[in-house]
């Protein structure tokens, strides 16, 4: 029996996020260790191939890559199977294209094509808040990025504004009843609705109740939400159809962007 890591999936075991067809062959690539978890991240071969439709095959998309063509969140990538994840920004060298990386309405990856200055900068899920040697306070967020000296007033939940040029932070928004939020994992995932009140439990097991865009209930644990912006108000653009559950197809990108 073979030993070591593996670098591929049986395409039937593959994450359902990524909406891969299933005769499309028998083995599907498998997420290298990144800033995300495999089961929340999609490969860089499947966003070329699968979702920007840049190549046909796997060699393809390598040559893409090899040139330095494709920019995740401001950094060049060419590793096959680097993990982007969701508020990711992809960026395309030679055809000056920006994309953000969230889920659809059922919870599939999904490219958000993006302009230039919003490409400026990604919001970044704050997981953790605590203080390291020295007493130096830093954040940990759900990107794997480590920020000392943040702002005191930033706690776990809430999301920060984060400049992709200087890697600082430039804004935060708070978690809090009235903020803007997307649902990233649960039966909700793509959903987004507004955060009206709290139901029961304690900490990130809390239930919080929701409402979307069209006035519609919905409710989700705390620490499957992700914050957007403030009231209706989001700090980034949202795709055409804003979360809502109105289809029963998935949305594919090009109709949607």
């Amino acid at each position: 029996m073979s030993r070591g890591i593996k670098k591929h999936y049986k395409r039937l075991n593959a994450p359902k996020k990524w909406l891969l067809n299933k005769l499309g062959g028998i083995w599907a690539p498998r997420s290298s260790s990144g800033p995300h978890k495999k089961q929340n991240s999609i490969p860089l071969v499947i966003v070329i191939r699968n979702k920007l439709k840049y190549s046909t095959n796997q060699r393809e998309s390598l040559n893409i890559l090899k040139k330095n063509e494709i920019y995740v969140d401001g950094k060049v990538r060419a590793d096959k199977n680097f993990p982007a994840g969701v508020m990711d920004v992809i960026s395309i060298k030679t055809t000056k294209e920006n994309y953000r990386v969230l889920y659809d309405n059922v919870g599939h990856f999904f490219l958000h094509r993006i302009t230039i200055k919003e490409s400026m900068f990604k919001l970044c899920k704050v997981i953790r808040v605590s203080i390291g040697s020295k007493g130096i306070p830093y954040i940990v967020t759900h990107d794997g990025r480590t920020i000392r000296f943040p702002n005191l007033l930033i706690k776990s939940n809430d999301s920060i504004v984060l400049d992709l040029l200087n890697n600082k932070v430039i804004d935060f928004i708070k978690f809090s009843i009235g903020s803007l939020c997307v649902v990233i994992k649960g039966s909700n995932i793509g959903r987004i609705g507004v955060f009206i009140n709290t139901i029961g439990g304690q900490g990130s097991d809390s239930i919080v109740c929701l409402k979307d865009f069209n006035g519609s209930s919905f409710s989700t644990q705390t620490k499957n939400l992700f914050v957007i912006g403030k009231g209706t108000k989001s700090f980034i653009s949202l795709p055409r159809f804003r979360g809502l559950r109105t289809l029963t197809k998935s949305l594919e990108h090009d109709n949607y962007n």
